[in-house]
């Protein structure tokens, strides 16, 4: 019988995101932006760094701790030791989802006057 597993299911949503920040490794400061983030890691395009180095992610004056785990030219995914559970990145994760969650025509409508028209005519 083979020894075939299929992967693990990640432990958590990933979230797109837009988040500009700069990434710390041993020699160098990077700047990057978080394209997809969730409290164990992000995918930051822009920085590159070895896998398997350690490195810190500089968002809204706080620091989060990471690993590399995967590495390309321009991008590299990456895991918190540390979930995120409070700070800078974790709010900006939920309000990224705080956001997602509205749906784009409620957010039409909550913008538009209670009037028939464009004259506001009744």
């Amino acid at each position: 019988m083979d020894n075939f597993r299929l992967p693990a299911a990640r432990g958590h949503k990933r979230t797109p995101v837009s988040i500009d920040v700069t990434v710390n490794g041993i020699l160098n400061f990077v700047d990057g932006r978080i394209t997809d983030l969730s409290e164990g890691g992000a995918r930051v395009d822009g920085a590159s760094m070895p896998a398997r180095s350690r490195c810190e992610i500089h968002y809204g004056g706080q620091v989060t701790y990471a690993v590399v785990m995967w590495a390309e030219h321009d991008r590299m995914g990456v895991r918190f030791p540390y979930e995120l559970a409070q700070g800078a990145l974790y709010n900006a994760l939920q309000s990224a989802r705080n956001a997602a969650m509205i749906e784009p025509a409620q957010i039409f409508h909550s913008s538009r006057p209670p009037v028939f028209g464009r004259r506001g005519l009744s």
